[in-house]
């Protein structure tokens, strides 16, 4: 990162860096860089921000799904859904180290401490 003179970092949500998320948070704050997640546990490791489907709008909707089968429905005739609420989740530590502006932190949904 640092040879290639990167200004800011974009993690995909992909298991490989889910299974090194503290790790590339280390990397990113060590070079100063701002890194930008698609899943939330990625900025509780350190990471900068995360905007993405929200995880709890989701696992309501799967309950209602499953109360749907269990009560009859067959999977195949139920509608299949995309996200409908996202969030943005800022690390307050990270971006502290990192001067991003107060009005950014301030239009998030999660600030984690």
């Amino acid at each position: 990162m640092a040879r290639q003179r990167v200004e800011a970092l974009l993690i995909v949500s992909h298991s490989l860096f889910v299974l090194h998320r503290a790790r590339l948070a280390d990397l990113a704050a060590m070079n100063r860089l701002p890194s930008m997640h698609g899943i939330m546990e990625n900025v509780e490791a350190g990471g900068l921000m995360s905007y993405g489907p929200s995880t709890a709008a989701a696992l309501r909707r799967a309950a209602f799904f499953v109360d749907k089968i269990l009560r009859g429905s067959k999977p195949g005739d139920l509608p299949v859904e995309q996200p409908a609420e996202f969030e943005l989740v800022i690390n307050l530590n990270a971006a502290k180290a990192l001067t991003i502006p107060p009005s950014l932190v301030a239009r998030a949904d999660q600030v984690i401490e």
